[in-house]
């Protein structure tokens, strides 16, 4: 078993893991340096592949080790090596961040559409305006024979042509033709006072 340095002992790069995870638990910066240079690139590179940013990967590979420095129970070394343990970390990590920013990205898409939906709705004057003017043109319908609104409510709300008027109804499309006509003429000159 290997013994725990002390806080003169000489730390180097042949130091084992389990000689630098014993130094950083007792508060040895130079420890933590070491493993640093051992496994920042490895730790680096975990989390870039999760992550697919260099600087938030190097956010990551920073907090692993500072969150080990910080908290050296989270290590149990029964448990498995320091090695692996690091690259878990990382990634379990760089996972949590990945997550954290499609949730962000969410709210904002969320809010953003609110917004959207809120900017298409008319004002309180534009909704007054619109509900007068469809109240002039029901009543402006109403004045129309039933057949001329049967062709202009088909070819306007159920958006046919005058030819698939023609076919629909079976009635031939010069009759469809100057209905429309004369509805369209009728109603221009009973909503000429309102638009």
């Amino acid at each position: 078993m290997d013994s725990v340095p002390s806080a003169s002992s000489a730390l180097s790069e042949t130091s084992s893991d389990q000689d630098l995870f014993a130094a950083i638990q007792l508060g040895q910066v130079t420890a933590l340096d070491l493993l640093y240079e051992r496994y920042g690139r490895l730790v680096y590179s975990v989390a870039l592949r999760v992550i697919n940013d260099a600087q938030e990967a190097e956010d990551i590979t920073q907090d692993t080790f500072l969150r080990l420095w910080q908290r050296s129970e989270i290590y149990q070394p029964h448990r498995g090596s320091l090695y692996c343990f690091l690259i878990m970390l990382a990634r379990a990590r760089a996972i949590d961040r990945l997550r954290s920013r499609q949730s962000h990205f969410r709210n904002i898409q969320q809010w953003q559409l609110s917004y959207e939906q809120a900017a298409t709705l008319p004002s309180p004057l534009e909704s007054a305006t619109l509900k007068e003017r469809s109240h002039h043109l029901r009543e402006a319908l109403k004045q129309l024979s039933k057949a001329e609104r049967e062709v202009i409510e088909t070819a306007y709300y159920g958006g046919l042509s005058q030819s698939e008027i023609a076919r629909q109804t079976g009635l031939p499309l010069g009759t469809v033709k100057s209905r429309s006509r004369q509805a369209l003429k009728k109603l221009r000159t009973a909503l000429k006072s309102v638009l």
